[in-house]
C-alpha cells in the first residue's frame, strides 16, 4: 500500500472521527474524547499526521518535528532505573530513610594530599528505616562540594550502582578546604509514585479557557488531551507546529469566541501511605550525612604533581568568591551596570519562556538606568513585555511560552508558541535569544516535554540558517526542593528528566547553555524556583559572556 493511500485512509478516519465546524476547528465527538495516556499517544500522532498534510504549501520551510529514532534515544538516554513497585499495603520502613543511610569519603587512589585538578570519590550507601541496606537503585540523590567562608562551590555527579550503593564523583577545583554534602531528594519509592502521576493523572495540573460573545460568558477546562465526557470538544492543535490544545466547548457558544487562557487548578491522587513517602524533613530533601569526616583540604598544584588522567566528571562551572567561573572554553567575567550597558548596545535581546527567565528581563531593567519598560498593559506575570534604551539603541523583549503554562489570566491574542516566534526574527549578529522552557512541563509525560523542544528546536534551525550570527542561549532546569504537595507537579525529579531531556535534544547545535542545575545546586543559598538574586546576577553574567566574550589568556 503505497504512502499517499495510507495517508488518505488516516484522513478519512480522522474526518470520521470528528465534527468539522464551519469555522473550521476540530471538535471531537464524545464518543471517541481522548481517555487514556495510550489514546494520548494516539491522537498526538493522528493529529501530527493530519497537520502534516495541512502543511503540504510549506514543506520547504518546515520539517518533520517527530522522529521517532531520535526520540527513542532520548528516552534511552534519560532512562531512570528500576524503582520498586508500590502496593496498597505500602509499608513505609521498608523504604529509604536518609537518618540510617550514610557516605563515605573513599581515599585517593595512590594515596597523599589531594591537589586542584583530581577527582573525588564519596561511596554512598542507602539504608531503609529498619537500618537494613537496600538492595535496589533509583533513589534521586544529588551531591555538591562546598566552602561557605571561600563562597566556593561545584557539583558533582551521582552514578546509580542498582543494589542501594551509589558514588558521587567531585572535581576539585580550588585551594583550600571543601565539605561534601549529599541530599536524599527522593527515595527511589516516592520516583515511582511520581512516574505513576504522569502517565496516569497527567492532568493533574488542569488549566481554563473563558470564552465570550456579547453579554454571554462561559468557563471551560483544558489540556494537552481530556478525558471523557459528554461535551464535545474545541480543538486549538497549532496548525505550523502541531502543538496541541484541547478545550471542552461551552454549551452556549462557539469554539472561534475562547478570549482568554489561564490556570485552573490542581488535583492529586495518591494513596494514604504514599503521602509518608514526601515528608520534609524526613524522606524529602533531607542531607545524608557522613560515617566519618565530610571536610578535605585541597592543594594547590606544583611541578611535580602528576596530572589526572582519569575524569570521570567534568562540572560545567564552580563558584568562588561568589562568582561562576567556566571549567570550559569559556571566560565568564562580571558585568557592572557600565559594562551591561557597553555590551549591549546595538543589540536586540529576546527572551521566551518561563518566569525563570523573565527574572533575566526584570534584572537588566533593573540594572540599567536608561532602559525604560514600555507599557504594553500586560500584567505582571504575563507578558509581552518591552524594555528601551533609545540613547544606546538597545531593545530588551519577553514573552511567555504557550500553553501548557500555568498563569493566572492570558489573553489568547497573547498566547504564542516560541517556535512560531521564532520564525519571524530576523536575527544577525546584533541579536540575542534566551529560551528557558521547563517549569511548566513536569506534570506531564516526557514525550510531551520532547516534541515541543524538538519543535523549539527545528525553529532554532531555521533561525540560524536564515542569520548564523544570531546567538541562541538556552537556560536549563534547576532544582527548587518544593515543599508537598508542590512537588507533585513540580518535583525535582521531573525537572531533573526536563534537564536531561532539553541536553539531549539541543545537543552538538550552536547553542550555548547557562547551566542553572548546576549554578543552584552549587550556590550556598537554599535552591528555590526563582534563584535568589546573587545566582541571577551569576546567569545574566553568563549571558553577558556569550554575547560579548573575552578570550582566555
Amino acid at each position: 500500500m503505497s504512502k499517499n493511500i495510507i495517508i488518505i485512509i488516516i484522513i478519512i478516519i480522522i474526518i470520521c472521527c470528528f465534527d468539522l465546524q464551519i469555522n473550521g476547528r476540530l471538535i471531537l465527538n464524545h464518543n471517541l474524547s481522548m481517555c487514556s495516556i495510550s489514546w494520548m499517544y494516539l491522537s498526538l500522532f493522528l493529529h501530527h499526521i493530519f497537520f502534516q498534510f495541512q502543511r503540504n504549501a510549506y514543506t520547504n520551510v518546515f520539517h518533520h518535528i517527530l522522529n521517532a529514532h531520535e526520540e527513542e534515544n532520548i528516552l534511552q538516554s534519560i532512562a531512570w532505573p528500576t524503582t520498586p513497585s508500590i502496593t496498597s499495603n505500602l509499608n513505609v520502613k521498608n523504604t529509604s530513610d536518609p537518618s540510617c543511610s550514610m557516605y563515605t569519603i573513599l581515599p585517593k587512589v595512590g594515596g597523599g594530599h589531594w591537589y586542584i585538578g583530581d577527582q573525588l570519590e564519596v561511596s554512598i550507601i542507602i539504608k531503609d528505616y529498619n537500618c537494613h541496606p537496600k538492595t535496589s537503585g533509583g533513589d534521586f540523590l544529588v551531591a555538591s562540594l562546598k566552602n561557605k567562608d571561600l563562597q566556593a562551590g561545584v557539583s558533582g555527579h551521582v552514578v546509580d550502582h542498582l543494589n542501594g550503593s551509589y558514588t558521587a564523583v567531585f572535581t576539585l577545583v580550588w585551594e583550600g578546604q571543601a565539605q561534601v554534602e549529599v541530599i536524599l531528594v527522593h527515595p527511589s519509592e516516592a520516583v515511582t509514585v511520581l512516574q505513576r502521576q504522569n502517565k496516569k493523572h497527567f492532568d493533574r495540573v488542569y488549566f481554563k479557557g473563558t470564552f465570550r460573545s456579547g453579554s454571554v460568558t462561559e468557563t471551560t477546562v483544558c489540556n494537552v488531551c481530556l478525558r471523557p465526557t459528554a461535551q464535545p470538544v474545541c480543538n486549538y492543535t497549532d496548525a505550523r507546529t502541531g502543538e496541541p490544545w484541547f478545550c471542552l466547548k461551552p454549551k452556549n457558544l462557539s469554539c472561534d469566541t475562547r478570549i482568554e487562557h489561564s490556570r485552573g487548578g490542581y488535583s492529586h491522587s495518591i494513596g494514604t501511605q504514599e503521602y509518608n513517602l514526601f515528608k520534609h524533613n524526613l524522606n524529602m530533601n533531607v542531607p545524608i550525612w557522613s560515617s566519618g569526616s565530610s571536610i578535605i583540604t585541597v592543594h594547590q598544584k606544583n611541578e611535580l604533581t602528576v596530572k589526572n588522567t582519569s575524569v570521570k566528571f567534568k562540572p560545567s562551572g564552580f563558584y568562588i568568591k561568589g562568582v561562576w567561573q567556566s571549567h570550559g572554553n569559556y571566560k565568564f567575567h562580571q558585568f557592572d551596570n557600565a559594562s551591561i550597558v557597553q555590551c549591549l548596545k546595538g543589540k536586540v535581546i529576546h527572551m521566551y519562556g518561563d518566569s525563570t527567565i523573565r527574572q533575566w528581563f526584570g534584572y537588566l531593567n533593573n540594572a540599567m538606568p536608561d532602559l525604560k519598560e514600555f507599557n504594553l498593559h500586560a500584567s505582571e506575570k504575563t507578558s509581552p513585555f518591552m524594555s528601551l534604551d533609545y540613547k544606546n539603541n538597545i531593545l530588551v523583549t519577553f514573552r511567555c511560552h504557550g500553553p501548557p503554562i500555568r498563569i493566572r489570566t492570558i489573553p489568547i491574542s497573547e498566547l504564542r508558541y516560541i517556535a512560531n516566534e521564532l520564525d519571524t526574527i530576523r536575527g544577525g549578529s546584533n541579536t540575542v535569544v534566551a529560551l528557558s522552557v521547563w517549569a511548566h512541563f513536569g506534570n506531564f509525560p516526557i514525550q510531551i516535554y520532547i516534541r515541543r523542544l524538538m519543535s523549539i528546536r527545528s525553529a532554532v534551525m531555521r533561525l540560524l540558517t536564515r542569520a548564523p550570527e544570531t546567538l541562541v542561549v538556552i537556560r536549563s532546569g534547576n532544582l527548587q526542593c518544593a515543599a508537598f504537595p508542590v512537588t507533585l507537579t513540580n518535583s525535582d525529579w521531573y525537572s531533573l528528566q526536563c534537564d536531561k531531556a532539553l541536553r539531549a535534544v539541543f545537543k552538538d547545535m550552536n547553542v550555548r547553555l547557562v547551566d542553572a542545575w548546576e549554578m543552584v545546586l552549587a550556590h550556598h543559598l537554599p535552591p528555590q524556583l526563582h534563584p535568589q538574586p546573587p545566582i541571577i546576577k551569576n546567569m545574566v553574567d553568563v549571558l553577558l559572556s556569550y554575547t560579548c566574550p573575552q578570550k582566555r589568556e
